[in-house]
């Protein structure tokens, strides 16, 4: 039976864990090139090459590892399963709760810029005190032994969490899988979320449309074209999640390549230069760290067998920041359908999938602008 013990928690990988994942990457047997020069064909075979070299090599785990720990963590078991957060209190008493939901390939380390700002803002009206849990099978959170693990039981479990820490009025905020969530919560809690703020909304157009505008168009092209060239992940995800993670769970550099090519195709510019090769390793190292390829995958299962999940009516307050480089680019006539009270709409020109990486200020602006007069 669950109870509301909380407990502190520190990151702690053992020096044995990052020796193995050295040796494994060195020996790594490698196949041969593309017949390609670009990304066509995946991962081209010379950069990942380098990049698994920095990591074995360059890549230092332990003062990354102290980066995380800078922030307080803990667990605690909900629903039966143990879930890991960050809880950051802002200093200023009037600061609205918040709770922040990564997706995948994401983590928790996708928001450590933005903790700092959010809960020590120069305006003390803007303060947050922020909770980012890890996804169940995510991370250092616990992975699910039955299904049924879903945005909507997660969202509860997000609820649940929010109380034991003592915020019953909060808002919520994600995206990727965290904007399933967070919408969940958003439709199931109604009277405790004050409001929701996502960058990514996948819906499409009202049954039976067939003529469509120059930005309808767009969206459909973007669909379309996600569809036919670069969906074949989330295909494996939910459809055959357990015969993926044998190879992700032995090879960290086959783990490499599943996340980084999303990086690469999802982010806007060349992540490298955009996000920088120790966070992009960060992000790689927890899943490899946590043996989690396996049960984060198995996220997408769930959700395909709960498609009222994926759309839920969301009556609360909400806001969208849609960047140029997401994957889905619905219009918002489309997202109102489902987001019957959107009280914000924000368009940039610049930021792709990950913005809390990519772009940290201009998110951080919207979620400060979307949340004020809801206070």
């Amino acid at each position: 039976m669950d109870d509301d013990v909380i407990t502190p928690f520190t990151v702690d990988v053992p020096d044995g864990t990052v020796a193995d994942l050295r040796r494994r990457l060195r020996d790594t047997r490698w196949p041969e090139p593309a017949t390609v020069d670009d990304w066509a064909q995946g991962v081209p075979l010379a950069w990942l090459q380098e990049v698994c070299r920095y990591w074995a090599e360059e890549y230092h785990w332990p003062s990354r590892q102290a980066r995380i720990n800078a922030f307080p963590q803990a667990t605690t078991v909900v629903d039966g399963l143990p879930l890991h957060f960050l809880h950051v209190r802002s200093p200023h008493e009037d600061a609205l709760p918040l709770v922040l939901t990564h997706g995948w390939p994401g983590s928790v380390v996708e928001f450590l810029e933005l903790v700092g700002p959010l809960t020590e803002p120069e305006d003390p009206r803007d303060a947050f005190s922020v909770v980012v849990p890890s996804l169940p099978g995510y991370g250092w959170s616990g992975k699910p032994t039955v299904p049924g693990w879903g945005p909507a039981r997660t969202a509860d479990a997000w609820a649940e969490l929010m109380r034991r820490l003592g915020h019953e009025r909060f808002g919520a905020q994600g995206g990727d899988i965290g904007s399933f969530v967070s919408a969940n919560l958003g439709a199931r809690h109604p009277d405790r979320v004050v409001g929701v703020h996502l960058n990514m909304v996948v819906t499409g157009p009202p049954e039976g449309q067939t003529e469509f505008g120059e930005r309808e168009q767009r969206a459909l092209d973007r669909l379309r074209a996600f569809r036919e060239t670069g969906s074949a992940y989330s295909n494996q995800h939910r459809t055959r999640p357990q015969t993926l993670g044998y190879g992700l769970t032995d090879s960290p550099a086959g783990q490499c390549a599943w996340i980084l090519e999303k990086f690469d195709a999802w982010t806007d510019g060349d992540p490298l230069a955009v996000i920088g090769l120790d966070r992009l390793l960060d992000d790689v190292s927890v899943y490899w760290f946590t043996a989690t390829a396996t049960s984060s995958a198995r996220m997408y299962w769930e959700m395909a067998r709960a498609p009222a999940e994926r759309a839920p009516q969301v009556t609360v307050p909400t806001g969208v920041s849609l960047f140029p480089h997401e994957i889905f680019q619905p219009p918002r006539e489309w997202v109102e359908r489902q987001l019957t009270d959107l009280r914000s709409w924000r368009e940039h020109d610049r930021g792709g999938h990950f913005a809390a990486m990519e772009q940290p200020g201009l998110l951080l602006d919207d979620v400060r602008e979307f949340f004020r007069p809801l206070r």
